[in-house]
């Protein structure tokens, strides 16, 4: 429980890293559309494992439709920051 209250304070100050733990977290929990908001906010703050997260949802169409434009962008983004 202290683990989760901590982080859920590191995403309400706007923690990428938090904030894509916890979309990965919700990605398997099959939680699709939590995991793209937070994915989406983490990827917004310049989080490169959010990007690469964000591209396998568009390619896969896990919680959004398929977007193969929305899906290089992501790893574009995530090849760009490194990963």
């Amino acid at each position: 429980e202290g683990l989760d209250k901590r982080r859920m304070k590191r995403i309400e100050a706007n923690d990428p890293v938090a904030m894509n733990h916890k979309g990965v977290q919700q990605y398997n929990k099959g939680d699709y559309s939590s995991a793209f908001e937070h994915l989406t906010k983490a990827a917004e703050l310049g989080n490169v494992e959010a990007h690469y997260g964000l591209a396998g949802m568009y390619r896969d169409g896990h919680g959004v439709e398929k977007n193969e434009k929305k899906e290089i962008h992501h790893f574009e983004e995530a090849a760009i920051g490194g990963h």
